[in-house]
């Protein structure tokens, strides 16, 4: 089935579900107009919750690298040392 008609058929059967609770008085929130709202709300907090990950482990990463680049100088300076001394 072609993914088009797929996602036709849904939309129309949400706007038939929309539809009869409209009528019956339940709600009128219920179509495609807020459902993409809603898939696109989600969309862009997936992508907030992304980059808010991506800064934590660029900042890790960052420490990291700095953690490992002190523990480097130090253990030149104490070959460097013990060199001297030998």
């Amino acid at each position: 089935m072609n993914r088009k008609i797929l996602i036709d058929t849904a939309l129309s059967g949400l706007d038939r579900i929309g539809y009869e609770l409209d009528r019956l008085g339940i709600t009128s929130k219920v179509n495609r107009h807020n459902l993409a709202a809603f898939v696109m709300h989600e969309q862009k907090h997936l992508e907030g919750e992304w980059d808010s990950l991506q800064a934590k482990v660029g900042r890790r990463r960052s420490q990291i690298e700095s953690l490992v680049h002190t523990i480097e100088n130090q253990a030149d300076i104490l070959l460097s040392r013990l060199r001297k001394s030998a």
